[in-house]
This record gives C-alpha cells, structure tokens and sequence, in this order.
C-alpha cells in the first residue's frame, strides 16, 4: 500500500558491486524469505536529458522489455534514496514505440541522451522488490543491487523495510551508492 503523498516517490538502496559478487549468496538468502516471485529479464533504457531536464534536475527514461514499456520521469536528487519518478505506461500493444518517444521528446529540445542494456534477477515481495542487474554500454559495465519498497505508508517506513531486507541479505553493513544509476553509467551527462 502506498499513500497518496508517495505514489510517485521511489524509495530505494543501490550498492555497486563487482564482478566476483556471490549473486547465489544473495538469491539463497532472498529464497529464504519465500519471494511471491522471482524472475529474469532483458532491460533496454533509453535516457534523455534536456536543458530543462539539467536546470531542473531530471531526466527523461525510455523503457521497454517483455514487462514493462514505460515512458518515465526521474529526478536527479543529490541521495538518490527518495526521489520523484512518474511512470506513463506506453503498454505492449502497438510495440516498441521508440520513433513516437523520439518525436516526442525531441520536441523538448534533447541535449543529450544514451542507451544502455540491464540484465535484472528480481526477487519480488509483498513490500519490496530486490533487483540485481549489469548495465551496460559500448564502453562501460556497472553491477548494482537495488532494494527498492514498494509498500510505502511513509519515508520512515519504506526506509524500515529496505533496511530489513539490506540486513538479512548482509547489506546494512556496505556503503549505498547515492547517486542514480544515469550517473553511474553516464557521469558525463550531466558535465
């Protein structure tokens, strides 16, 4: 359940990891929590940046998997834990409309933008999804995983929720990454 004030407010931890990572410790300890779900899939994100976007702080997403074809709005927070993201669903049944989201958006006059390409694990709960992914572009790989509360009654109780998650999983202990995963993957965007 989610309140009115936090429907589009994304309450999230991101810890980079590298490549030797034990995702099986990960998915052992998750397993143990019995998941209502868990599943695998290919990401494709587009990101647009207008000069708006830069004065303003957000950043315009693109996404479109077998899942999900959303058109989004993030902001760009200084701690990426609470932001703003509002989603539009596009849906699956005209398909990939990539032209449209380009005439769109090029109407708000784009400054930059990139694509990049996520292979996520996801462990889903009743009140949190948890999402290891590699994003990657032609030039760069970043391995994150994410605990991200999707029962939300308030800042302080989403907050409770991902730390349940970070320390059973043995993540309370690591230092989150507070800049969005656009930075990450992109720092020179927003140069």
């Amino acid at each position: 359940m989610t309140t009115d004030d936090l429907r589009f407010k994304e309450i999230e931890h991101k810890f980079v990891v590298d490549e030797r990572f034990d995702l099986s410790r990960l998915g052992d300890a998750l397993a143990a929590l019995h998941p209502t779900r868990t599943h695998e899939i290919e990401v494709r994100d587009r990101y647009f940046l207008t000069a708006d976007g830069r004065r303003r702080r957000y950043v315009i997403r693109h996404r479109y998997d077998t899942e999900i074809h959303h058109l989004t709005m993030k902001t760009l927070e200084p701690d990426s834990e609470v932001r703003v993201e509002v989603n539009l669903d596009l849906g699956h049944h005209k398909g990939d409309q990539s032209a449209q989201v380009d005439a769109f958006v090029e109407q708000l006059g784009v400054e930059w933008r990139g694509t990049l390409h996520k292979h996520l694990r996801v462990w889903d709960f009743s009140d949190c999804e948890v999402v290891y992914y590699e994003a990657s572009t032609e030039s760069r790989v970043v391995r994150c995983v994410e605990f991200e509360a999707t029962e939300k009654q308030s800042v302080d109780a989403a907050l409770a929720i991902l730390e349940k998650y970070e320390s059973t999983t043995g993540f309370s202990d690591r230092t989150r990454s507070r800049v969005s995963l656009l930075q990450l993957v992109f720092p020179e965007a927003l140069e």
